[in-house]
C-alpha cells in the first residue's frame, strides 16, 4: 500500500472522522498530523482495506486526545464553520454534526463517543472498533448503545455505580475463594472475556466465551487477586491490579443489571498508560499512577 497516496485520497474522510470525534477543527488537524506520522512509521504491506485501516489509526489518535482532555476536564466546543470557511473545510464539514449534537457528544465518555461515532456515523463494524478501545465486541456494542440513547434523547437508566461496584467486589471475593458456583451466578451465560496480547502471553489478543469457561479463567486470576482492588477505568467499573504502586493490569467490566456480560483485560503498558489519566478508585479521586 502506498501510504502517502492512500492518506491523501482519504484525507477528507479522515478529517471528518476526527472532527466528529473531537468537535474541534484545530484539534482535528492536529489529529491528522499525528495520524500521518504513525502511518509513515507503520508497515503497511499487509493492509488490504486502506480506508478502514486509516480510520482506525485516526480513531486511536482521537481516543488518546479525548482521554487527555477528560483528564484535564476540558470541554472544547465550537460551532460549525461559517460560510467563509475555506473550500476544503467546507467540503469536509458540510454535513457537520452541528452544535447541539456536539453538546451531547461532550457528555459521553471517550470510549462511548468513539464507539458511537465510528459505528453509527461512519458504519465501521464493531469488530474493527473493539481493538481501538482494547475492548471486546459485546462491550463495544454496549458503549455504542448507551451513547445512542443519550444522543437520541431516549430515557437513560440511572447509573448505579454502587450496584456495579458490588458486582465487581463479589467477583473478586469469589475469585479469591475459588468459588466457582458464585462466579457462575455473576456471569451472563454468553459472557465474553478479551485479554490483550500482554495479558494472554501470546502474539494476539485471546477471547474466552461462555460462563463456565470464563469462571474457570477467573479462578486462575486468584493468584493476582490479592493485589487487585475495585475502581474505575475510562468511566467503567474495573478491578485494578498494582505491583509496587504501579498499575500492571486492568480488568474492565461491562455490567447489565447485576450480571457481567463482558470483561476486558488490559496489561499492555502503553495501553495502560492511556487509561491511567482517567482511572480512579471508586472511593476516592486519587489517580492511579
Amino acid at each position: 500500500m502506498d501510504a502517502t497516496a492512500e492518506f491523501e485520497a482519504h484525507r477528507d474522510h479522515l478529517r471528518a472522522v476526527a472532527y466528529r470525534l473531537l468537535g474541534s477543527t484545530s484539534e482535528a488537524d492536529d489529529a491528522l498530523q499525528e495520524a500521518w506520522l504513525r502511518v509513515a512509521r507503520a508497515d503497511t504491506s499487509d493492509v488490504r482495506n486502506a480506508g478502514g485501516w486509516l480510520t482506525t489509526v485516526v480513531g486511536r489518535v482521537c481516543l488518546d486526545m479525548l482521554r487527555a482532555r477528560t483528564a484535564r476536564h476540558e470541554v472544547p466546543l465550537e460551532a460549525p464553520p461559517a460560510n467563509g470557511a475555506d473550500p476544503e473545510q467546507a467540503a469536509v464539514l458540510a454535513d457537520s454534526v452541528g452544535l447541539a449534537l456536539l453538546v451531547v457528544l461532550n457528555t459521553l465518555t471517550p470510549a462511548e463517543r468513539l464507539a458511537f461515532v465510528l459505528h453509527d456515523v461512519f458504519a465501521l463494524p464493531f469488530q474493527e472498533i473493539a481493538p481501538i478501545l482494547d475492548r471486546s465486541v459485546p462491550a463495544t456494542k454496549m458503549l455504542a448503545s448507551r451513547a445512542r440513547r443519550r444522543v437520541r434523547g431516549a430515557p437513560e437508566p440511572e447509573p448505579d455505580p454502587v450496584g456495579q461496584r458490588a458486582v465487581v467486589e463479589a467477583f473478586l471475593v469469589a475469585a479469591r475463594r475459588g468459588d466457582f458456583a458464585a462466579l457462575l451466578d455473576l456471569l451472563d451465560p454468553d459472557v465474553s472475556v478479551r485479554a490483550d496480547a500482554t495479558a494472554a502471553g501470546s502474539a494476539t489478543p485471546v477471547t474466552v466465551d461462555g460462563a463456565e469457561a470464563v469462571a474457570g479463567q477467573a479462578l486462575a486470576f486468584a493468584r493476582q487477586s490479592a493485589h487487585a482492588r475495585p475502581g474505575t477505568a475510562d468511566g467503567e467499573p474495573a478491578l485494578l491490579v498494582e505491583s509496587g504502586g504501579r498499575l500492571v493490569t486492568a480488568l474492565l467490566f461491562t455490567i447489565s443489571g447485576r450480571t457481567v456480560i463482558a470483561i476486558d483485560i488490559i496489561a499492555n503498558p502503553e495501553h495502560l498508560a492511556r487509561l491511567t489519566a482517567s482511572t480512579h478508585t471508586t472511593s476516592s479521586t486519587r489517580s492511579v499512577r
